[in-house]
């Protein structure tokens, strides 16, 4: 350890291990640590079902009728990936090392940014992924399916008659929308005219505006409203072209869970002559005239020019921005009105609950090897706002109803306070409360420009590995 490096990595969170992958295959020399025995930190995987009793501290173990142990998985952060993601290209990426075996999803179009990754790293060379059953929106106490297409948008129970075409003609906007064709504008100039205002053009009502925004464009808040329309247009066309590959959900989950994916670009970060350690523990950071320098363990100093790390690794350079409330669920039964879905996510707007942000619904199932035969596990999440953070989730619970066992969990939403150019020590963001990837793919790309001043560029990535071993003869 008593050596030079380019990088240090500490912390296992799948941030840190794809940002440890990236740089690697850019020709760094990378040390990763990780305090733990385990790799994933906060969004590990946790099996058997015996660790996570443990874990949230509950006196009894689980009862006979939550079957084997071994059988259950359970992601404590779990997440849904786009199948137009950003994070399929880090994957695919990963396969041309053959860290990870083939993806046995084909025909993915290569849009949404954590698909994205994962695609161009090749990490799926051990992953199996199945399509989530449905997407889901709430009103007025009952869920709805999210319609995306103009023969959903006529289908739906959430418009009524006159509404229903309106939407369809916005969708039908959407669709032929080209940022580089003004003749598909109609009047709306995307760098300059606000959503609101496009909402105003199609008049649409509240709750249509509600499901657009948190269920299609995927916003937390209504901050998006007042801002030139161009990307969420994008991201509306994101979700649309992501369920038409399906038509089910634009969503995929890998089978036996989340747990995979960090070991995976650690792997690639390996091949690429990366050094990793884990149960190291930290001791100090060390700076010398506000730069990095290295990193202290156990007696030893391994200098860097370079730090990336999670907030827990450095509490003096980062500030609470929030906190949010996580309820895993286990249940004996799919989720009412989902059509006995066995994966599926539902978002509660807002202002369907008089709120700032939203509330989601992430549930997945024996389907995908995380449990035991029959169960269903249903993750319940939402940005703190109150006191009293259980209250706020419970038009999310009714939902689940009955649930035989919960495990809570509150965890502090941590940013850094500084862009990491002077002292050279990049710090990721917690992850927050959406069930998608997207924010953190946003969070990889923005300290990966901070720290080599260029934009990530995933063909450049699929060429730098090529140039190691070949072209991909698929």
């Amino acid at each position: 350890m008593d050596e030079e490096y380019d990088v240090i990595v500490l912390g296992t969170g799948l941030t840190e291990c794809i940002l440890s992958g990236i740089m690697s295959v850019n020709g760094k020399k990378v040390l990763h640590m990780d305090r733990n025995p385990y790799y994933g930190g906060e969004s590990s995987s946790i099996t058997p079902l015996e660790e996570l009793y443990k874990r949230f501290e509950l006196p009894d173990s689980p009862p006979e009728s939550m079957g084997r142990g071994r059988d259950w998985n359970v992601d404590l952060i779990p997440k849904f990936l786009m199948a137009n993601g950003q994070l399929r290209n880090f994957v695919f990426c990963l396969q041309m090392t053959e860290t990870i075996k083939p993806i046995r999803l084909m025909n993915i179009p290569v849009t949404s940014q954590l698909v994205k990754m994962l695609l161009y790293t090749e990490v799926t060379r051990y992953l199996d992924f199945k399509v989530v059953e449905g997407s889901f929106v709430y009103k007025g106490g009952k869920i709805y399916k999210v319609p995306s297409t103009e023969t959903e948008a006529l289908a739906s129970n959430l418009m009524g008659m006159f509404e229903k075409r309106r939407f369809r003609k916005f969708l039908v906007f959407v669709a032929n929308f080209d940022e580089n064709d003004p003749k598909t504008f109609e009047g709306v100039d995307p760098k300059v005219t606000t959503m609101r205002d496009v909402y105003k053009k199609f008049d649409l009502g509240q709750d249509v505006v509600d499901f657009t925004g948190h269920a299609l464009a995927l916003y937390r808040t209504d901050d998006y409203l007042d801002v030139p329309c161009l990307e969420t247009i994008n991201r509306i066309k994101l979700y649309s072209e992501s369920l038409a590959r399906y038509g089910k959900s634009p969503y995929l989950y890998p089978l036996y869970g989340l747990g995979e994916l960090p070991q995976g670009f650690a792997r690639l970060s390996a091949i690429y002559g990366g050094t990793y350690m884990l149960n190291k523990p930290v001791e100090e950071i060390v700076m010398e005239d506000g730069h990095v320098v290295g990193v202290k363990s156990e007696g030893e100093v391994a200098r860097c020019k370079q730090l990336i790390c999670d907030p827990s690794y450095i509490q003096d350079r980062v500030r609470k921005a929030g906190q949010v409330i996580r309820v895993i669920c286990i249940l004996s039964h799919p989720i009412k009105d989902t059509n006995d879905a066995n994966s599926c996510q539902i978002i509660i707007p807002q202002n369907q609950v008089n709120r700032k942000s939203d509330i989601y619904v992430c549930m997945i199932s024996y389907a995908h090897n995380v449990a035991a035969q029959g169960k269903y596990i249903a993750i319940v999440s939402t940005t703190v706002e109150t006191n009293e953070p259980e209250a706020e989730i419970e038009p999310a619970l009714e939902l689940l109803e009955p649930i035989d066992q919960k495990f809570v969990s509150l965890s502090d939403l941590y940013e850094p306070t500084d862009d990491g150019t002077e002292s050279q020590i990049f710090a990721s963001s917690a992850y927050d409360a959406t069930t998608h990837f997207e924010t953190t793919c946003n969070d990889i790309k923005d300290i990966y420009k901070r720290m080599t001043g260029s934009d990530f560029d995933f063909e450049n990535m699929k060429r730098k590995q090529n140039d190691v071993f070949g072209e991909d003869e698929q």
